[in-house]
């Protein structure tokens, strides 16, 4: 089997020393061809179209165009890179599927993270259509901080969604992880065909509804597959059932 060519790769960051710290990371590690940097965003962008990177390393908080700014920018334009943001803030980690990165690394970079992030752009390309597919409206993934990290969750492998006051839990099997979002924001971004809320803290995966059970006192549950139990709210009563055929 033939080896992949190493990813023509653009790094960008305002910050010489994290530059530095990068190229080194970079020249460690196989599948980067390391062809240029750009210390702010307008630089980036002359860069990307004079270069052809297959690949940026794109930091995001940075004076005048930040990294947000930068992916927006290259959204729809022909041969656009993939990219892999690279910062020291979890912040921007919802923001970050909105533009479709790769990856959200957290600084100092570990060396093994910056892999797996490689094989995610090498698979990427690989898997891509040799036409593109008109996109999807609805959010496929979620970038979520978990302690030292940021880690993506397919929104298929989430079981259901409770809200906690500014936050979502998001469970998936017998794990949990936190997103800052608002129940109604990520309503709005769940594909209604596979998910549906049920009470004004509550949205399920509809391929996780086990049955809807009363509990003889004008209450209604949905069981989950995993056995949990989620109050139905009256609001939203006759559209779940609706799943029943009733």
């Amino acid at each position: 089997m033939t080896e992949p060519k190493p990813l023509r790769t653009l790094l960008v960051d305002d910050e010489p020393l994290a530059i530095e710290r990068m190229q080194i990371l970079c020249a460690r590690t196989e599948g980067i061809d390391l062809i240029g940097t750009a210390q702010d965003g307008e630089a980036a962008l002359r860069m990307v179209e004079a270069l052809q990177p297959e690949l940026l390393l794109l930091d995001i908080a940075m004076p005048g165009m930040d990294g947000m700014e930068v992916a927006r920018a290259l959204d729809g334009v022909d041969l656009a890179p993939a990219i892999i943001f690279v910062t020291a803030f979890d912040k921007f980690a919802v923001e970050a599927f909105d533009v479709a990165a790769v990856d959200y690394l957290l600084k100092p970079v570990a060396p093994e993270r910056l892999e797996k992030a490689l094989v995610r752009v090498t698979e990427q390309l690989r898997d891509a259509p040799e036409t593109e597919a008109e996109p999807s409206p609805w959010t496929e993934e979620f970038w979520v901080p978990h302690r030292s990290e940021v880690i993506r969750l397919a929104a298929d492998d989430i079981d259901r969604v409770e809200a906690e006051r500014d936050y979502m839990r998001l469970h998936i099997g017998e794990r949990s992880y936190l997103l800052h979002q608002t129940i109604s924001h990520l309503e709005e971004r769940l594909d209604p065909e596979r998910f549906i809320r049920v009470h004004r803290s509550s949205i399920l995966n509809r391929d996780r509804i086990a049955k809807l059970r009363h509990d003889g006192s004008g209450g209604w549950y949905a069981e989950m597959t995993d056995g949990a139990e989620v109050r139905i709210g009256r609001t939203y009563l006759k559209k779940v059932k609706q799943i029943a055929g009733k």
